[in-house]
């Protein structure tokens, strides 16, 4: 459409001037770019367990009582089979656990606890219980955080009331479904300690003594209960979290914390790189993966239990195509080096800043506002495909998988920063090996394949669509059939635009 546009307006340029530009250095007229990848079924392979989508997050707790939030948790399910969810502020007073009473001795009430997780579980998903926040009137301070609803952030007034809380809620939860269905749960002490969601200070030492008091009390309730810390923002105290539990024997199952793409390397690595948002996340993955090796408890399960390319509101980013091949891209980089990684997040049923005034602003879910999904929720629909061994490959854009039935399945891209003019790629793949490929079948998701935006852009971006409107969005974003495509001797080659992915299944 856009070369289309470009020569019908050359034809009202003088002639000089046309050549001129043409000519002009820095000027890419309908170049592609050649990327030669060369497939041997005989390289070496490992196990490559679908780690990516095993956990999503989203928002808070009581959220989860919303019929559009559960709609959404039921379409990622379907496209993904994850297993775990993980939300903020299950102890938040708008969930009605603790109370107390006029002589300030704890009331308990599991009305909305149980509904919350009644319904998790009915929707085949299991919970990823970040123990937070702290209700008020266990709180020592009313510190309440910026976002819209308010999380309390201060230690607890009494850190025996603290302790009654956690036996309370584990011993219920055992009693309502049984320890062996709890112990296949997590319990993640707190969220983001090392930034204002704690108010203690020091903010490590209060924090340790906050998750000490935590993890003991679960495991005298059961010790198949499984509890991990820090669940730090920017990658931090994963080191010395660590030694603090060993050194003073605390239980500790997995270790947790979190990065965004866009973080400060100042903030997360201590330098002044600059780390494209391509490469930060599994930079900071190999970082913590390193230092849990090189700890006293190197087989510790690491958990990244937050991240995505960006924690702003970025419609050209997490609206964007660009989610498609950067996810592909941070699934190849990530492998081997973490158990979990947890998107942050499913669903734009979402409210730290407030109520959704429009649908694409950049919110973090795969599913916008009104069950409308976005080119990342596709780009997770289609890598859910890819089978569960990896083999190696010389291809910083290419992922090569074998399926349990022996079909090969590849991922391939053409990724670019957002707001980079990219050329397009013509991907030639060769396949040597077991037999012969006569056919392959390639899905895409590109601009013009699983995305809405074009559609969205051309209703002029309504902030409330119609219910008209809601349907065509919703048709848009469908990915469409894959293509067959018959093989030349073992080749094809295949066309990707800028911000572009494709699976390919060769049989």
């Amino acid at each position: 459409m856009n070369f289309i546009k470009r020569n019908a307006t050359s034809l009202a340029l003088p002639s000089l001037l046309w050549l001129f530009l043409i000519f002009q250095p820095g000027i890419v007229w309908g170049q592609v770019q050649d990327e030669k990848i060369v497939v041997n079924l005989q390289a070496p392979s490992h196990p490559f367990p679908h780690y990516w989508e095993r956990m999503f997050g989203s928002g808070r707790a009581i959220l989860s009582l919303r019929d559009s939030y559960r709609r959404d948790l039921r379409e990622v399910e379907n496209a993904t089979g994850f297993e775990y969810i993980r939300f903020h502020a299950i102890f938040h007073d708008e969930v009605g656990l603790y109370d107390e009473d006029s002589e300030g001795k704890p009331v308990y009430n599991f009305s909305y606890v149980d509904q919350i997780y009644d319904g998790l579980l009915e929707n085949h998903v299991r919970p990823f219980v970040e123990l937070s926040f702290m209700p008020r009137k266990l709180a020592a301070e009313p510190t309440l955080h910026a976002f819209w609803y308010k999380p309390n952030v201060s230690p607890p007034k009494d850190w025996n009331k603290w302790d009654d809380l956690i036996s309370h809620f584990a011993r219920h939860l055992i009693d309502r479904y049984g320890i062996e269905e709890v112990s296949q749960w997590y319990f993640e002490v707190w969220n983001e300690p090392n930034l204002d969601f704690w108010a203690g200070q020091p903010k490590d030492q209060t924090y340790f003594q906050l998750y000490d008091s935590a993890a003991r009390t679960l495991k005298q309730v059961d010790k198949r209960l499984r509890v991990g810390g820090p669940a730090t923002a920017q990658a931090a105290w994963v080191d010395r979290f660590i030694r603090h539990t060993v050194e003073n024997d605390v239980p500790v199952d997995f270790v947790s914390t979190h990065v965004y793409a866009n973080d400060l390397s100042e903030d997360v690595f201590g330098t002044t790189e600059k780390i494209p948002r391509t490469d930060f996340v599994c930079r900071a993955v190999r970082k913590v993966h390193d230092q849990v090796e090189a700890s006293p408890r190197p087989n510790l399960p690491i958990i990244w239990s937050e991240y995505n390319a960006s924690y702003k509101n970025e419609p050209d980013v997490t609206d964007s195509e660009f989610m498609g091949p950067w996810l592909a891209n941070t699934i190849r980089q990530c492998d081997g080096l973490v158990q979990m990684m947890a998107y942050w997040a499913f669903s734009d049923v979402f409210e730290e800043q407030g109520v959704v005034k429009e649908p694409f602003y950049g919110g973090f879910g795969l599913i916008a506002e009104d069950g409308l999904p976005k080119p990342s929720f596709n780009a997770f629909k289609l890598l859910h495909g890819l089978g569960n061994t990896r083999i190696a490959v010389d291809s910083q854009s290419a992922v090569v998988t074998r399926r349990e039935d022996g079909t090969i399945v590849m991922a391939v891209w053409n990724l670019f920063l957002p707001g980079a003019s990219g050329l397009d790629k013509r991907a030639i793949i060769t396949i040597n090996g077991e037999g012969k490929n006569h056919r392959a079948t390639v899905y895409r998701l590109d601009s013009t394949h699983g995305s809405l935006a074009n559609a969205y852009a051309a209703m002029g971006k309504p902030n409330y669509p119609t219910q008209a409107q809601i349907q065509a969005l919703r048709s848009a974003a469908n990915l469409p059939p894959p293509e067959t495509v018959h093989m030349q001797r073992g080749q094809l080659t295949i066309d990707l635009p800028p911000q572009g992915l494709a699976l390919i299944e060769f049989h």
